[in-house]
């Protein structure tokens, strides 16, 4: 059982991409890792402790920044000193299509998704997205939209760094927790789901 544990392991950085993204969530690179966190909790309690609207901290924000650019190249075309140095400022179009096929994929999913649940034909399918869905809605009613935000900023830098340090024995209380919801659910399914008659079914006895 350990060679087989051993061989299903895998790499928390290559599942989270294997890019920069995954080297500061990983604490790979410290210095992004610490600007992540630093930069959310000055946000977060701005704007949720300090009473900060959003709208206007970005407004100024910008103005000050447009302010900054605009005197610096006023100053440097009367001085003869060297402009801002500011990239080319436009998207790509292989940065939008890459983009558009991720986000088709996703759509497409959670499209086949919700057509399974209106057909009928997937009533576990259902149970799942009906208990997620509940499961958000009362994590909403607890925590506002910023502060689950800072949240997930919180777990996605540490929960990612304990899991690649104690994978193997997550991965072991992991493996016995889904051995025993499949038992209940076995169970479940045989006493109550099956007696359940689907719209599939009707459809295949009139074939």
């Amino acid at each position: 059982m350990g060679d087989s544990h051993s061989y299903d392991r895998i790499s928390v950085h290559q599942a989270l991409g294997g890019g920069s993204v995954a080297d500061v969530l990983l604490w790979r690179k410290r210095c992004g890792g610490v600007v992540l966190l630093v930069s959310s909790t000055i946000l977060w309690f701005l704007f949720e402790r300090a009473g900060y609207n959003f709208l206007s901290f970005v407004s100024n924000v910008l103005l000050l920044l447009v302010a900054i650019l605009f005197f610096w190249g006023k100053s440097a075309s009367l001085l003869n000193r060297p402009l801002p140095p500011l990239p080319d400022l436009e998207i790509s179009d292989q940065s939008v299509v890459k983009a558009a096929d991720e986000i088709q994929v996703w759509v497409n999913h959670a499209l086949s998704i919700a057509r399974d649940i209106a057909m009928g034909r997937n009533l576990s399918r259902f149970l799942q997205v009906a208990f997620l869905l509940w499961v958000v809605s009362y994590v909403g009613s607890v925590f506002n939209f910023l502060t689950l935000v800072y949240i997930g900023v919180l777990l996605s830098l540490s929960v990612p760094v304990l899991y690649e340090k104690f994978q193997d024995h997550i991965d072991e209380k992991l493996c016995k927790i889904q051995r025993v919801i499949q038992m209940q659910y076995r169970k479940i399914d045989e006493s109550l789901l099956k007696k359940i008659p689907l719209p599939q079914n009707k459809q295949k006895k009139t074939q």
